[in-house]
Order: structure tokens, then sequence, then C-alpha cells
């Protein structure tokens, strides 16, 4: 297959998570679709761009569709903001590398999301559930901005009920007169909370790059290792297979070598930011 050339695909649905993100249900039209939890794709509308986005779907439904999870930001994500099911767009992939899903079998886990970062996380959170067996205790900590800006909300009672597992909410702040049970904060403030063993544990992290910063510094004072801690970084990427240069840090290639890079990796990169 051709990485150069976008596939059609239909939309079939499309679901308003937050005021500025819609979750977009794709079928490839000439099927045979895979990937791992973790990549992206690059999604193309007609006469205006493309723009690299996280799968949020589980693998084994690629037969059938796949979901993208879109923040309304730019003038590509702007046009599919206004496509409607039945309308077409272009998809090339998957690319890059996927969550330790091998490496984290038998093991503890700990996912941290921030903001419209759980998209990414969505397909491990989706394979601990349809393979629990495969995970030892898993603990989702999820944090927004406000109430309206959590995603996924319809599934949350569903993470919440894993086996040996928890999922903890927080929010920035809470506007007047909306309900909020769970914690305010930022979602660094959930780790007081965090009972899986550093000893036999992964972390995968992923949202703003300033709230991965602090989880990294926290992790690591908790006990985690540099080469337990996984984090997916984002880059404004245009070729997705390593060649235009514009997603680099330092040697790496975000779209190829990453986007999923343990801190370790990254930390011994000129240009970090974490």
């Amino acid at each position: 297959m051709n990485p150069y050339v976008p596939r059609i695909a239909v939309i079939e649905s499309i679901v308003d998570e937050t005021p500025d993100i819609k979750t977009f249900r794709l079928r490839i039209t000439d099927g045979g679709f895979s990937f791992v939890p973790g990549q992206f794709v690059m999604v193309s509308v007609l006469g205006v761009g493309e723009s690299a986005i996280s799968i949020s779907s589980h693998p084994d439904d690629a037969e059938k569709f796949i979901e993208i999870s879109v923040r309304k930001v730019g003038n590509v994500t702007g046009s599919l903001f206004r496509l409607k099911p039945g309308d077409k767009v272009g998809v090339r992939g998957p690319f890059g590398n996927g969550w330790p899903v091998d490496k984290a079998v038998g093991k503890d886990l700990l996912i941290v999301g921030g903001g419209c970062g759980q998209g990414a996380l969505r397909p491990l959170i989706l394979d601990v559930l349809r393979h629990r067996d495969r995970y030892g205790r898993v603990e989702i900590l999820y944090g927004a901005r406000t109430p309206q800006d959590l995603m996924f909300k319809y599934e949350h009672d569903v993470w919440a009920s894993v086996p040996q597992g928890c999922l903890l909410l927080t929010v920035d702040r809470v506007p007047p007169g909306v309900e909020w049970k769970h914690n305010v904060g930022v979602v660094t403030r959930l780790f007081e909370h965090v009972t899986v063993d550093p000893a036999n544990s992964l972390v995968c992290i992923c949202g703003p790059e300033i709230m991965m910063h602090f989880a990294v510094k926290g992790l690591l004072s908790m006990g985690f290792k540099e080469s337990q801690i996984y984090l997916s970084m984002e880059r404004r990427m245009k070729c997705g297979v390593g060649k235009c240069g514009h997603c680099q840090i330092g040697g790496k290639y975000v779209c190829k070598d990453g986007p999923i890079f343990t801190y370790e990796e990254l930390k011994l990169e000129p240009d970090k930011i974490l």
C-alpha cells in the first residue's frame, strides 16, 4: 500500500464529545485496515489539506470501522466539523509505533490523560476492557478544564467498573450551576490516590506537554523509572513517514520513531520540552 496515497473513507457517524471535540466513525471503503493502539492516521479533506489524528477506537473493530476524535483548531479540523455522515475523507496510514501493549502483559497499568489526549489513550483502555486477563491492576486518571470538556463521558461508568481498577476524574474548575461530584485540580493531584506498584508497572500518558512535564516529575518522585513512563508526543506532521522533518524532536521523528516514547528516550534529546 502506497503510504503517500490516501484511501477513501466514508463518515458513518459523528458524536459531539465536548464543545470543540467530535468523534468521527469512518469506514475504509476498500477494507483491509489494521493498526495498533497509539498509532495515528493522516486525514484529508479534499481541497483543504490533511491533519495527523490519533485513532481512538480498538484494533479489533478496524475491519468494520475506525474512530478519530478531533479537536477543532485549524482549517482542516474546521472543515471536518462541517462534514456530515455519508461524506467522504481521505485516510493515509496508520503511522508510528504504539503503546507498549506487549510489554504491559502481566503488569499493572497507570493511564494518565489530559484534555483531548484521552483520544490516543482510549484504544489502550478498550484493550484492557476486552482483554482484561492480560493486565494487572489498571488505574485511569483523567483531567480536563471543566466537566463539559471531558471526552467519552458515556463510557466512564464502564471504565470505572474494570475489575482490579479505578477511574479518577478531575477538572480545573467547575462553572457555576454545573453538578460535579469528582475532584477539582490538576491531574497530578490524583497521584496521591495511585496504588499500582512502581516495581511492576508501566505508565502511559497523553495530554498537554506542560501536564506531561509535571506528571513525569511526580512519577519519578514516586519511584517509577524513566524507562517505565511512556508518553505520546504531538508535533505538526506533514508526511507521516519521516521525510519532511516537521516533527523532529532532536534526532527523532515523532511520525516514525514515535509518537510514543519513553521518558528515558526523550530526556536525551537536546531540544526536549519535558
